[in-house]
């Protein structure tokens, strides 16, 4: 069997697209999925999307990790899939769409996507970090010397601890940089460093904001920059959108 795929990236978070409104695809094969995402004998990605119907939606967005498993909302991948609905067709610059962590919606402006993510209800404050969820798992602390940091390694730690190795986080290091904030993260499913992470630069935000940084936060990450627009709420936050170019980076056929 051919697949017909495209790939695209956002910030340098690199997704296979898969048009599957047809129902073709066997979601439940994992090993495909994985072996998609290998960069050395697949096609190459942090992640796989699927783009299908919905009835009461314009498309739903179905997310697996390179590991294979379908995992909770992927931000970046948010933001490109939208991209890639519009570039198809389905949409026009504006949508609505479903995703694992319910509706989201989201709009195409000046080469930008800006996607609303889920409300945040609390921050948890720990010892030397914070947790909480912003459509995934995140854990972030500030971090000294961030473009020297050892993020593989401190990120495996904290990945798999005794509090977070049975469901997995997200880790993320933030530093202040004049205006902007510096954000590096290790990613769960993904188990490395990844070039950016939506939900956790989103995450990290609005931790930032906590000290002192006001909307919108103005993001550096390996892959580019991005921008975390919010509300503070009586409990957490609220309109929260990440902001970010998508882009398509070439499209293909792969035997499988």
């Amino acid at each position: 069997m051919n697949l017909k795929f495209f790939k695209y990236q956002g910030t340098g978070n690199d997704f296979i697209m898969v048009d599957n409104r047809k129902k073709f695809f066997d979601t439940a094969n994992t090993d495909l999925v994985k072996f998609l995402c290998d960069r050395r004998f697949g096609v190459g990605g942090d992640g796989f999307i699927l783009l299908e119907e919905h009835p009461d939606y314009d498309f739903q967005m179905v997310y697996f990790n390179s590991d294979g498993n379908q995992s909770s909302m992927c931000g970046n991948g948010g933001r490109c899939i939208v991209q890639f609905a519009s570039d198809m067709g389905v949409i026009g610059s504006e949508t609505s769409f479903l995703a694992i962590d319910g509706p989201h919606d989201a709009y195409i402006k000046d080469g930008l996507v800006h996607l609303k993510m889920i409300d945040v209800d609390a921050v948890e404050e720990g010892n030397g970090f914070y947790f909480l969820n912003t459509g995934s798992p995140h854990y972030v602390q500030y971090v000294q010397k961030i473009k020297e940091f050892a993020v593989y390694d401190e990120g495996y730690k904290v990945r798999n601890n005794e509090r977070f190795r049975k469901e997995g986080t997200n880790v993320n290091f933030i530093e202040k940089d004049g205006d902007r904030l510096w954000v590096r993260t290790y990613e769960r499913g993904v188990e490395d460093e990844t070039y950016s992470c939506g939900t956790g630069v989103t995450a990290s935000a609005l931790v930032a904001s906590l000290q002192g940084m006001k909307s919108p936060v103005p993001v550096t990450t390996l892959g580019g920059d991005l921008s975390i627009s919010f509300q503070k709420a009586d409990k957490g936050y609220k309109d929260i959108y990440l902001i970010g170019p998508a882009k398509q980076v070439f499209e293909g056929i792969i035997k499988i």
